[in-house]
């Protein structure tokens, strides 16, 4: 019997809680943040149909796909060398900062939070430039036995 009793109070008193946060607290949102917190977030961080240097994708393989993830870590300072893409792929770059060069001498420098589209079937490479170490996600578009990279060691990094 007593604990039939005491949930109704429990409820009062959890309920006189919450309005006096709404009502009395400086931070208003801070009374309703749990329940924002539980909400899904959805935010595009990019649509487009050309790579980072504005040169148009190609259409897409014929025959099945083969999505492939791929988390790249690039420790500061360190230098890829020359390559290129015989697939589209995009990624987000999580921590720190990359220069991607092309052959053309154009430049695009990904920063923390932004989605990149790499460049395909067009000879470029990167560098982490920063103090701490790069961290990218890519994601590409192939087909069984596709390589995602051609490196290019006969060309020389500067």
């Amino acid at each position: 019997m007593k604990n039939k009793r005491i949930l109704p109070v429990v409820v009062f008193l959890a309920l006189i809680v919450i309005v006096a946060c709404v009502i009395w607290h400086p931070n208003k949102e801070a009374c309703t943040q749990d329940e924002a917190a539980q909400e899904v977030q959805s935010t595009e961080l990019i649509r487009t149909s050309q790579s980072w240097d504005g040169v148009e994708l190609p259409d897409y393989l014929q025959g099945r796909p083969e999505l492939v993830a791929v988390k790249y870590v690039f420790p500061a300072g360190k230098k890829l060398g020359w390559h290129h893409h015989p697939v589209m792929n995009y990624g987000v770059l999580v921590q720190g900062e990359l220069t991607i060069i092309g052959q053309d001498g154009k430049t695009k420098v990904v920063h923390e939070g932004e989605a990149v589209v790499e460049m395909v079937n067009t000879i470029h490479h990167g560098e982490n430039r920063g103090t701490k170490d790069v961290i990218l996600y890519m994601f590409y578009l192939a087909q069984e036995g596709m390589p995602l990279a051609v490196q290019h060691p006969e060309i020389p990094l500067e």
